[in-house]
């Protein structure tokens, strides 16, 4: 096997950052390299360098001992480099083959062939063994599925490199089995794989090596992992030890905070009752299209419920939309934090004080900046958001810093009582992790109602007091954290002839 992909010494400055400072290492042909790293570290800095959105200001990119300098990403493509990234790019009200075949679709005199590229599509997706429609467009498509277009996109390429960052982040566990098989197919076939994931299960599953980044450098490089323990990847990634990544804390219950009775909705498909107590962490699991995402907006006013009573504290409300759960004390973070959570033309500053304010007006005219400065630094500070500056532009922020600025916009309402949290960890390192469990524990030590909706289960047995399991649009159990364990969930959330399998 021979180095196909080298950095060497490669240097990328931003105003009032050094993104990445002289990283170097390669990756093998017919090898997947991991790539790990806390938020902001750089990796996402260095595969858009390799894709040709970013030229490094020093430093030499080789390809088959060649150096390479791309100057957009089109050259990248043409150079057989294909890049799977976090923030998903795509045109939503295009189709599945559309987007696929999007810059290429087969034309005679300037004319779409729209058959052709259907028949095209469908075959490659069945080889793949993905079941997407093709007419179907993108805006109608789960987050999930919308990621396997982005994986499906990189793979019609036919590309000799192939970055993938975080690209199980939003899939269901049937589609990270299809992402496994075909990463290690590709593999078999000579390619070269740059794989960026914060789920150590899946580097020691599917890696050859790794290199660590920290703070914009290489830490380390282990050109295999034979040997290499989970704990020491954590302590290279943070700079420290982390034993108990979940580090539960026990708490003494309070009465019933939030009652949600026979709640209904256009997903839903049969009503839904849950309760949530003062000072509880429950935690809701389900696969894809279970119908957990769809009934905290029902909650949360965000989609329009057809029935049902949602009981603060003992007293009935009539939540129409966000802004009316906003006001009693109820705030949600979004799944998708890049279509529903943050403002990308402004600031972190702003995105941090956008809900509170309300507050900070004076004579109901004027906006306090001074107070707004000191709560997005003291969030910064206490979030650990990497940013050069509160001014900065949110949308120049890795996405782990995005999603905490989105939680510290949360943690700045003073009169929180229901928490619900989305897919809070998506897309988020190891430390930065442990740090938002440790938020969570302490807003429900201060006696709010938190419920964190995730798509990982050993996050969901690790943090709740007590688990909601969905499957096909309504709520098929609930265990309590003491008898609650990997099978007898996933015996909830699977439909019978899954687990018949």
């Amino acid at each position: 096997m021979s180095a196909y992909l080298q950095f060497n010494g490669i240097t990328k400055s931003f105003p009032g950052v050094k993104a990445l400072d002289h990283v170097s290492f390669s990756a093998d042909a017919g090898t997947v390299h991991g790539l790990l790293g806390e938020n902001g570290a750089g990796k996402s800095t260095l595969l858009k360098i390799l894709s040709g959105q970013y030229q490094p200001n020093q430093g030499e990119l080789l390809i088959g001992g060649k150096t390479r300098h791309f100057a957009n990403a089109a050259e990248a493509i043409a150079a057989g480099v294909a890049i799977i990234h976090q923030e998903l790019q795509y045109v939503p009200y295009l189709s599945v083959a559309e987007n696929l075949l999007l810059g290429r679709l087969p034309n005679r005199l300037g004319f779409v062939r729209a058959g052709e590229a259907m028949k095209f599509v469908s075959d490659r997706l069945k080889t793949m063994g993905v079941s997407l429609d093709p007419t179907t467009k993108l805006k109608y498509l789960s987050v999930a599925q919308r990621q396997m277009v982005e994986i499906c996109k990189a793979l019609l390429q036919d590309a000799q490199i192939i970055a993938l960052d975080e690209p199980t982040s939003s899939l269901s566990h049937r589609e990270t089995e299809i992402l496994f098989r075909l990463v290690k197919d590709l593999r078999a076939h000579g390619k070269t794989l740059i794989y960026v994931s914060h789920r150590l299960d899946e580097i020691f599953e599917l890696c050859d090596a790794a290199t660590i980044f920290r703070d914009g450098r290489t830490v380390v490089s282990h050109k295999n992992l034979v040997g290499v323990t989970r704990e020491q990847l954590v302590s290279e990634m943070v700079g420290r030890e982390i034993k108990d990544i979940y580090d539960y804390r026990a708490r003494t219950l309070g009465a019933p905070r939030l009652n949600v009775q026979a709640l209904e909705g256009r997903k839903l498909t049969k009503p839904a009752s849950l309760s949530v107590c003062q000072g509880e962490i429950l935690g809701v699991f389900g696969l894809v299209g279970a119908g957990r995402s769809e009934l905290m907006r029902l909650i949360y006013g965000a989609d329009k419920k057809r029935g049902g009573q949602i009981i603060l504290d003992g007293v009935p409300l009539k939540i129409r939309r966000p802004s009316d759960a906003i006001r009693h004390g109820i705030v949600l973070c979004p799944e998708d934090r890049k279509e529903e959570g943050v403002i990308p033309i402004r600031s972190v500053s702003e995105n941090i004080n956008i809900s509170c304010r309300r507050g900070y007006l004076r004579w109901g005219l004027f906006v306090d900046s001074q107070r707004e400065a000191k709560t997005a630094d003291t969030f910064i500070k206490t979030l650990r958001i990497k940013t050069p500056h509160r001014r900065q532009l949110i949308r120049l922020l890795s996405g782990g810093n995005q999603q905490k600025t989105i939680l510290a916009r949360w943690l700045a309402e003073s009169e929180l009582r229901v928490v619900i949290l989305d897919e809070p960890t998506r897309g988020i390192d190891v430390g930065a992790k442990n740090e938002i469990y440790r938020i969570i524990y302490q807003l429900a030590e201060r006696g709010c109602a938190v419920i964190v909706v995730s798509s990982e289960l050993p996050e969901v047995l690790g943090i709740s007091d007590r688990i909601l399991v969905m499957r096909g649009g309504q709520i098929s159990g609930e265990l309590a954290r003491e008898e609650a364990n990997e099978e007898k969930v996933l015996g909830l959330a699977l439909p019978a002839e899954e687990i018949a399998r």
